[in-house]
């Protein structure tokens, strides 16, 4: 899950104490940048540093400077200062890199310089959207748009297809974590035959497969307004897989409310219908200029459908592990102190749920219970029509 940092306000930060001020090193860069911006230099005054909420694997602030005149913004860039302790999951270098990449293609903020523990990024003045903003016919053809060129980006490292190998060790990890009953309850001893089944009836030489977020729930989106600017962030999870499981996921995460009173309660009556479906893949199909025809469509659907099911049993492991985590020790707690803020695929949403769900604890059990559910109730409707073809 991604932070929200970008619609955080001055007003709603508070300052920050003395143990969670940014490094020297920071402030050194901040100078330098400043020094170099026309509207800042000559006002000889530090920039006033806040806090941002929703930051999940890192410390996130806002820096701002006055404005230079009465007519002028005030000048604002965002902080990031790493959690320790990242190394041990992913590359630093490698995780920067796909950033700047993602920059020049006009992915997210900027790279506007960079400290030993952290970076200084653009400030992206653009509101994140809701629940109900995926619903909105306008706003999923923006993002049916803004997610085929996503899946055309030409990044760097591996193209291989990753879902099948995390699927695989998420089980591990849950069965490591889970007490026999609870493996016995969610299935887990018989999970790598349905992972093995579904990565040999899936794969094939006609899937499209392209760089994918692979988390695309709607605190991931960010909208800028007054252009209908549509930013995708929070790259965590992001891998090259086939661009129907990208879809499929986003379809179900339309069933969430993160922000409702029960906020691990799916309702699948929202997820899309044939006709949504249907005009988010002709939008998407049609985005690059070239007309899809109906076959092209009717194919992706199909794709779209069978993939929710690995959908499922992805988030369906990451609520049982989530379950462990939680459970094994308070270091998943937002509340933590900095060294335990790792970049974790699997921690991520545990702290941001944390952040952002109005202190109502998140039930991961049930959160994984009906995601499996959902897993066994469309198995056999998805690939009886796939036998039938």
């Amino acid at each position: 899950m991604a932070p929200k940092e970008s619609e955080q306000s001055p007003a709603e930060a508070a300052p920050a104490p003395a143990e969670r001020s940014i490094p020297e090193e920071a402030r050194l860069l901040l100078r330098e940048l400043a020094a170099e911006w026309e509207d800042v230099a000559g006002c000889g005054r530090e920039p006033e540093v806040v806090p941002l909420k929703g930051a999940m694997t890192n410390e996130v602030y806002q820096a701002r400077w006055p404005a230079g005149g009465e007519e002028r913004e005030a000048r604002t860039v965002l902080v990031r200062v790493y959690g320790e302790g990242v190394d041990l999951f992913f590359d630093r270098e490698d995780e920067v890199r796909t950033f700047e990449c993602m920059s020049r293609h006009g992915h997210g903020p900027r790279l506007l310089g960079r400290f030993p523990n952290g970076r200084v990024e653009e400030f992206i003045h653009a509101r994140t959207f809701s629940a109900a903003d995926l619903r909105d016919p306008e706003i999923s053809a923006i993002i049916a748009s803004k997610l085929k060129e996503f899946h055309n980006l030409d990044m760097p490292g591996s193209k291989s297809v990753l879902i099948w190998e995390r699927l695989r060790n998420w089980l591990k990890t849950a069965k490591s974590l889970c007490s026999s009953d609870e493996a016995k309850e969610f299935c887990l001893d018989s999970m790598e035959e349905e992972i093995t089944a579904l990565e040999n009836d899936f794969s094939g030489e006609r899937e499209c497969i392209g760089f994918c977020h692979n988390d695309l729930q709607y605190g991931n989106i960010m909208i800028d307004e007054e252009n209908k600017l549509l930013t995708i962030i929070d790259y965590e999870y992001a891998s090259f897989n086939p661009v129907a499981y990208d879809i499929a996921n986003h379809f179900c995460e339309m069933a969430a409310d993160y922000h409702s009173e029960k906020p691990h309660v799916l309702d699948y009556t929202k997820y899309p219908d044939t006709d949504e479906r249907k005009q988010f893949v002709q939008t998407y199909l049609s985005s690059s200029g070239e007309e899809s025809d109906a076959e092209e469509v009717e194919n992706l659907i199909k794709s779209i459908e069978k993939y929710t099911l690995a959908s499922h049993l992805v988030w369906g492991l990451w609520g049982i592990i989530s379950v462990g985590f939680a459970h094994a020790d308070s270091t998943t707690r937002v509340t933590c102190t900095p060294e335990y803020h790792v970049c974790h695929p699997l921690k991520t949403r545990i702290l941001w749920l944390q952040e952002h769900v109005n202190d109502i604890d998140f039930d991961y059990k049930e959160y994984a219970r009906q995601r499996f559910e959902q897993y066994w109730l469309k198995k056999t409707t998805v690939l009886t029509a796939q036998t039938a073809e």
